[in-house]
């Protein structure tokens, strides 16, 4: 363990959790997270950080030379409350580089903006623009990471569906099950160092406004998911999340898909945000560039 990782574990469990437990709305959360990400975590030198018309906001986030007609349609986490792409763009600038690779990056409404089905049909809109905008299907690989990373499966559900096959899907943390019935959320409670398992329940409430949580556009552990291209989830064994993750890889393993579980110890939620930081951060986010470059490449996740 790096002594980065034993920091970051330290601040979070007893400085970053608590106030977490205590945040008294979503508009606070989401105006922090904003304030703070980009100053904590700010984006390589040289990124550019480009907005196109599309039909929500949209941010190509590049770092480097990106390769051309290849791209990754990233869907920020935050809990369906909080993020952007402004937000991510430390995360996003690291994995471009790595990668070679252009992002977009969609601002999807939150929930203090609207409710669920709102997001997932914002994502939705930003697929079609992208095909719209001249990529294929196989040009294109899904990403998110915690609400966002099981937002991108439900989207993958939800193309695979339709006929449209993506290049792959990378997932960090992904949160699938709206249900919460995951055995990691009590297993993982005390060990997890940010995320307040205790209020989970609220955050969904707050996101469904009413919607049945095994909605496959909520929750993708329900969803089909017919002839999937390969798929790399990254999670931590530490965090309530981590059955997500599991039992996710198992779905879309009973459906015939190259899927990959890239298990890391004793990491926080989303450590990947912390590349600038953490080591196994920016480890990570090199093994989510390789296996992207992989799946365009018509590799697969083993």
């Amino acid at each position: 363990m790096s002594w980065q990782r034993r920091a970051l574990n330290t601040w979070m469990r007893y400085g970053m959790k608590p106030a977490l437990q205590m945040t008294s709305s979503p508009d606070l959360a989401r105006k922090v997270f904003e304030i703070m990400a980009p100053r904590l975590y700010p984006a390589l030198p040289y990124t550019r950080l480009l907005p196109r018309p599309a039909p929500m906001p949209l941010t190509l986030v590049s770092a480097g030379r990106p390769r051309r007609g290849k791209i990754i349609l990233f869907l920020h986490g935050g809990a369906y409350l909080a993020g952007s792409a402004r937000a991510y763009q430390g995360m996003l600038s690291r994995l471009s580089l790595a990668a070679g690779l252009e992002i977009a990056v969609p601002d999807y409404r939150l929930l203090q903006d609207a409710p669920f089905p709102a997001a997932f049909e914002d994502a939705l809109a930003a697929w079609q623009h992208l095909r719209q905008s001249g990529f294929a299907a196989a040009d294109i690989l899904l990403a998110g990471d915690s609400a966002g990373g099981g937002m991108a499966l439900a989207l993958l559900a939800a193309l695979l569906g339709e006929g449209e096959r993506p290049a792959g899907l990378v997932a960090f943390s992904p949160w699938c099950d709206l249900t919460l019935s995951g055995a990691s959320i009590q297993v993982n409670r005390s060990r997890d160092v940010i995320i307040p398992a205790g209020r989970m329940k609220e955050a969904v409430d707050q996101y469904l406004a009413g919607a049945d949580p095994s909605d496959a556009r909520a929750s993708p552990l329900f969803a089909d998911f017919p002839d999937p291209p390969p798929v790399l989830i990254q999670a931590g064994d530490t965090e309530v999340l981590l059955s997500d993750a599991q039992r996710m890889v198992q779905r879309l393993e009973e459906a015939g898909g190259a899927v990959r579980l890239s298990l890391w110890r004793d990491v926080p939620h989303v450590w990947q945000f912390m590349a600038g930081h953490l080591p196994e951060g920016q480890a990570a986010l090199d093994e989510a560039a390789a296996f992207a470059v992989s799946a365009f490449d018509g590799g697969s996740a083993g």
